[in-house]
């Protein structure tokens, strides 16, 4: 399985071994592990919930895989992106990627993420002191749309009442 959207944690060790079990091709793996943090726009964070699209979420990141592997000599992706209720210093997202060589790595991993942290359609409500707020997850990124030459959404998703 290449994508999964889960509550569960993940164990990085498991993932990476399970990415390279049986390809001799592979001479690199490159990961990016993203963490809850216990403060975001100047307020602290006690607890974030991220919330999604069962099967559009999937197929969107999907569609960010095919984009890599075809601008990328790649062997292997992994995408695991956690939902539900976080708290700081919890893991929340993983995109790991297997080459012949560490660049293009490299160069994949931080594709996938520019493109799951921009586009991928998940929300998250953030329970800061003053209460709870609901963040689109998508950032605004206009640096690392230009720099892989994505489209820009400009639509902002509505998050299902």
């Amino acid at each position: 399985m290449t994508v999964s959207i889960q509550t569960a944690d993940f164990d990085l060790s498991t993932e990476i071994a399970a990415l390279r079990a049986a390809d001799p091709g592979v001479g690199a793996v490159a990961t990016f592990v993203g963490c809850v943090r216990d403060r975001n726009d100047g307020a602290g964070v006690s607890v974030m919930e991220l919330e999604h699209y069962p099967g559009m979420t999937e197929k969107s990141i999907e569609a960010m895989i095919d984009a890599a592997r075809q601008r990328f000599d790649i062997r292997g992706v992994r995408v695991i992106h956690r939902v539900g209720l976080l708290k700081p210093q919890d893991q929340i997202v993983l995109v790991a990627v297997t080459s012949a060589h560490r660049g293009t790595a490299f160069q994949a991993c931080e594709f996938l993420m520019d493109y799951l942290k921009t586009q991928a359609p998940f929300w998250k409500k953030e329970t800061t002191p003053d209460g709870a707020r609901w963040v689109d997850a998508r950032v605004s990124d206009e640096q690392a749309m230009a720099r892989w030459e994505l489209p820009s959404t400009g639509a902002v998703l509505e998050r299902a009442a």
